[in-house]
């Protein structure tokens, strides 16, 4: 005789209720019926589940044992029913974002935070990835939406410009350049540098605009992120050129921002695949980008003030 699901609900409904009785109760059926089915099921599996002691029913060692593996597998269907439900009500199925880890730590967690005040109960999936991976990522369809900061669109894909803004000075506590409003290359002569290491494109374009200028900087630290420059230039230890994302985040603390007089551009755009199903939250995710974006830029003129041209 094989083993059905009948036998395992029956199986289920004595371990859970503890009783032949109350077991019938839950599965709307008479106690024979129960009781015939728990015996199919021992006659089917070759050994018995329950010992009978003074009419009642206690489940041996082997039936704990299986009863744990059908917990699990009843765990395993409640989860699936639980995203059904909720891929009904888009209140689950995970919009997925793939970003630069720069953004995991600035314009991610506001716009996520803005995201949910307005969709209470999506769940979002972040996973960080540098180029060129994250583009080959965005090219194979495997995310919702993408952030990134090139200008052109990985194949299959389409992009749409977020923000737009300078690269900035940023410097520690007590720096004499803050008496500076605007701060020019010349300035940063002899002074000791905190760099993004050598292979960022950003630290080539920022070395390529000194080397063109005939100025140079001592290069005191060489760090991967920009948050870890900032957080080194925080200690006091010097001063560096990042993009204001992460300015805006670290300033107050220690550190100052000021507007650079050369214009180092910076640039985020959202990316969407064009042959993977469209979320049907993707939208109102670029919405919440969009309102975070337009929030840090006033953060940003907050801190630096109006612009003003000097000497490079």
């Amino acid at each position: 005789m094989a083993l059905t699901h009948r036998h395992i609900e029956v199986f289920r409904a004595l371990m859970t209720a503890g009783s032949v009785t109350k077991a019938a109760e839950m599965l709307f059926t008479s106690q024979p019926t129960v009781s015939r089915e728990l015996a199919r099921m021992e006659q089917s599996i070759g050994f018995a589940l329950f010992e009978r002691v003074q009419g009642r029913l206690r489940p041996t060692q082997a039936a704990l044992t299986l009863f744990d593996e059908i917990r699990r597998a009843y765990a395993g269907l409640e989860r699936v029913a639980s995203t059904a439900a909720a891929l009904r009500e888009f209140k689950g199925g995970q919009l997925s974002v793939i970003a630069l880890p720069v953004f995991s730590h600035s314009i991610l967690p506001g716009a996520v935070k803005r995201f949910h005040d307005a969709q209470p109960g999506v769940s979002v999936s972040i996973a960080t990835q540098e180029s060129p991976f994250l583009e080959e990522w965005l090219t194979a369809q495997r995310y919702d939406l993408g952030l990134t900061e090139h200008d052109a669109p990985p194949p299959g894909t389409r992009l749409t410009p977020l923000v737009a803004v300078d690269e900035v000075c940023v410097l520690p506590d007590g720096h004499p350049l803050l008496a500076k409003r605007v701060i020019a290359l010349k300035d940063f002569a002899d002074q000791p540098f905190i760099s993004l290491s050598a292979n960022d494109p950003y630290r080539l374009q920022i070395d390529e605009a000194f080397t063109g200028a005939g100025i140079a900087r001592r290069l005191l630290i060489e760090t991967p992120t920009a948050v870890s420059v900032c957080s080194f230039v925080r200690q006091g230890l010097g001063i560096a050129i990042v993009n204001p994302l992460t300015a805006v985040d670290f300033a107050g603390r220690n550190l100052h921002i000021r507007p650079l007089a050369l214009s180092l551009p910076f640039r985020v755009s959202v990316i969407r695949p064009d042959h993977r199903p469209a979320h049907p939250l993707a939208d109102a995710f670029v919405g919440a980008l969009q309102s975070e974006a337009a929030a840090l830029r006033l953060q940003l003129k907050s801190h630096t003030g109006p612009r003003r041209s000097s000497q490079s």
